[in-house]
């Protein structure tokens, strides 16, 4: 055999699967540099072999042949053409100053997509960019879905990265609610192959309840499952805390000393008894007392809510009242309850002075047109469109996204769709030209999935047991492609003034430096009054995010400290353990772990006390109007409208189908697999029928992140499955005050059958 026809050398690399929260460790087997083959790695300290089937089509969305491999500038004709790097970046230099000059910074907009949080370099790096384009017009797809939780833990605990998850492992009772992990495999809650740890909680005895409007596969797999009417659950979890107050079941356990509001919280929950309750929610009376004394008779216990508390009218009063009811029954802080992570790189949960902080403010920006209240830093996104098409000063006329979707994601997507065609420069940073990117001037594509450093910098700030664990890139990058940070930095130099053709590296040397001082100014920290040019010295020839995560590591909970701790971590650790490094399950972490202003856990914050009117004002509800409620849905095989450009992915009968119960299509003359017409008030979509009893009647259900296939776009497989957009009925006028996010779930709709035209006289 010659040189030439020698079979490419076969070789097997670990990486941790970049699709979705639980983080989970791939064997990726490649015969040079491509992958022919992916299982899961049973050698993985936190995933123990367990895979989904996202994870192993990672070598069909590298090889995807719709996946952008260079960047894309489009024409005065609106095609979008191929461009090499430096056409596109000088493209968004010539164009970006006269939109700044013309019109101030705040006429540029930036929003980042949920796949930022899966993806080290704009982990990183999005932070410069941001602070480059000096705006305050800061949107993410936080403020579609989990922007609620945030609030309520910076309000309860002191940053917006403050939100205990479920030890499930350890837990003896846990109660869900508007969540489906068999099919998101966990979400604000890392934790790999959760099926099979909510199975082993019921093996050893424990119980696991689902509260939903739907028996979700997760309810399915339940001890009990809990039907409610969709948007009520702050009204259940408010009934939860009148029982245990009520009936003297109130036990704080080992954060007695350090809580605060226990009185107000009792003195709210007063007008929440579950007879007033029931009739709003559709729970009877009896089974919320009963709920609420299991949770406060089970040994340990947790309280979990995710996407269906936060996205809903009622957002943030249900995300507060789920860690009220945990430390009511004594769970929070403990073993087996809901607990905080002390993660490997540190968060701001453990810098600076423990157990005392600044908290949150909120309300310190407000959008322009509408006067909504921004958190955390950033605006609703709700309000994205009606800034770019409202005239005056401040309007947005330039907008980059950051591996975002928003034409999909966010509400009343038909509105936002429109105004991006009005804007005079659009930049995105995406892999595909999809609903969003073919309005951008300039496309900018990360490179392929395998070349990239990865480690789950926040994701494992919300893990369910503390690890660590780093992926080095497995390939080279390939002709032409850049890495997200050297194109980040690009923009963010850019933006700054220095032109196209200014060094990427010039930025990653000033952020390493910062990242380094800031340590060392640190009087809690580990590396406190060292000489910051040793460290940076220390950190060797390393660049981009590998270099930045080392330091992380090193000055984190655990690190090494540039010697001080040897035997600490840091990434060449990381790199000798290629399975991951488990730090052992979660401590209990308070008061050190809080960073309210009073150095309490404030039970009772004024903002949530105050939004409790609202809430006791919508008790008389009643749902007789003959109007159905639409929910969303997830499944195992999506995730938001990331995935759908995967044959593998999307085969089969179809997803994107409409739910009904029996006794409502039989009532309306649906029929299985005919056409309704589903109407809000702000749009109109017609969906397949899927009949079944797994929703509760009155209640419809359509899955989030479909509607591919318009013009523009460049997704064969997604053309062909294009499924329906259901946030075109979402009405972007309906917001969650106190956190500005959107209200996806219990929107009012009416539904019909789609009559079949007449047939046409021959």
């Amino acid at each position: 055999m010659t040189a030439i026809d020698e079979e490419p050398t076969r070789r097997v690399e670990h990486r941790t699967c970049p699709l979705c929260e639980a983080t989970c460790g791939l064997a990726v087997t490649f015969e040079g540099d491509r992958a022919v083959h992916i299982r899961g790695d049973r050698d993985d300290v936190f995933s123990k072999g367990f895979i989904c089937p996202k994870g192993s089509t990672l070598r069909q969305l590298d090889e995807d042949p719709d996946r952008l491999r260079t960047p894309m500038i489009k024409g005065d004709d609106g095609v979008h053409r191929p461009a090499t790097w430096d056409e596109a970046f000088a493209e968004v230099a010539r164009r970006l100053p006269a939109v700044v000059d013309a019109n101030g910074r705040d006429a540029v907009a930036i929003y980042v997509g949920n796949p930022n949080a899966h993806n080290l370099s704009p982990m990183l790096y999005n932070a410069a960019l941001i602070r480059a384009l000096g705006t305050s017009n800061r949107y993410s797809a936080s403020t579609v879905d989990q922007m609620p939780k945030q609030v309520a833990g910076g309000l309860m605990f002191g940053t917006g990265i403050s939100v205990p998850v479920p030890d499930v492992d350890r837990t003896d009772h846990l109660l869900v609610l508007g969540a489906n992990p068999f099919a998101s495999n966990g979400s604000l809650m890392t934790a790999p192959d959760i099926p099979g740890r909510l199975r082993a909680l019921r093996a050893r005895g424990g119980r696991l309840v689902v509260v939903d409007p739907r028996r979700s596969k997760t309810a399915e797999e339940a001890d009990e499952h809990v039907a409610i009417r969709p948007g009520t659950d702050a009204f259940l979890l408010f009934a939860l805390v009148h029982v245990l107050v009520d009936d003297g079941l109130v036990d704080l356990g080992s954060v007695g000393d350090h809580v605060a509001g226990l009185d107000e919280v009792a003195r709210l929950a007063a007008d929440f008894t579950p007879e007033v309750v029931a009739p709003v929610c559709g729970i009877d009376a009896p089974t919320i007392r009963r709920m609420a004394a299991e949770l406060a008779a089970a040994p340990t216990a947790a309280v979990y809510g995710r996407i269906g508390t936060c996205t809903q009218e009622f957002g943030t009063i249900a995300s507060w009242l789920v860690d009220v009811v945990n430390t009511l029954t004594g769970n929070l802080d403990r073993p087996g309850g809901a607990m905080f992570t002390r993660p490997a790189t540190g968060s701001p949960t453990t810098s600076g002075a423990p157990g005392r902080g600044r908290g949150i403010r909120l309300g310190s920006r407000h959008t322009r047109v509408r006067g909504l209240a921004g958190a955390l830093g950033e605006l609703p996104v709700v309000a994205l469109a009606e800034e770019i098409t409202t005239p005056g000063e401040g309007q947005v006329r330039a907008l980059f996204t950051v591996a975002g979707n928003p034409v999909l994601s966010t509400p009343d997507s038909a509105a936002l769709d429109a105004a991006l065609g009005q804007l005079e420069l659009m930049v995105s940073v995406d892999i595909y030209l999809n609903e969003t990117t073919r309005h951008a001037h300039v496309i900018l594509p990360g490179a392929g999935p395998f070349t990239k450093g990865h480690y789950d910098l926040l994701l494992y700030r919300l893990a369910i047991r503390n690890v660590a664990n780093w992926s080095p890139p497995s390939v080279p990058l390939a002709e032409g492609e850049l890495d997200e940070w050297e194109i980040l930095a690009r923009l963010a130099l850019i933006a700054a003034g220095e032109g196209p053709d200014a060094d990427p590296a010039t930025l990653d040397d000033a952020m390493a430096a910062d990242m380094v001082a800031r340590a060392v100014a640190d009087p809690h920290g580990p590396v406190h009054g060292r000489d910051a040019e040793e460290l940076v010295a220390a950190l060797g020839s390393r660049r981009g995010p590998a270099r930045l995560l080392d330091l992380m590591l090193r000055t984190g909970p655990y690190g090494e400290a540039f010697g001080a701790n040897p035997g600490g971590l840091s990434l060449d650790v990381l790199e000798a353990n290629p399975h991951g490094v488990d730090l052992g399950p979660l401590e209990p972490r308070v008061p050190e772990a809080l960073r309210t202003p009073s150095g309490m856990i404030e039970l009772a914050p004024p903002e949530l006390v105050a939004d409790t009117d609202r809430l006791r004002a919508a008790l008389d509800r009643r749902a007789d109007d003959g109007t159905f409620v639409l929910i969303g849905r997830r499944d195992l095989r999506s995730n938001n409208s990331w995935m759908h450009n995967l044959e593998v992915l999307v085969k089969g009968r179809p997803r994107c189908t409409m739910h009904v119960h029996p006794d409502d299509a039989e009532r309306l003359g649906l029929v299985d697999g005919a056409t309704a017409c589903v109407t809000s008030r702000v749009n109109a979509v017609e969906v397949p029928v899927e009949v079944t009893d797994s929703i509760m009647p009155g209640v419809v259900s359509i899955p989030h992140g479909w509607g591919h296939g318009v013009a523009g776009t460049d997704m064969a497989v997604a053309g062909r499955h294009a499924g329906v957009n259901a946030n075109l009925l979402v009405d972007a006028g309906v917001v969650d005050p106190l956190s500005g996010n959107a209200v996806l779930n219990g929107v009012p709709v009416t539904v019909a059958p789609v009559t079949a035209p007449a047939p046409v006289p021959a």
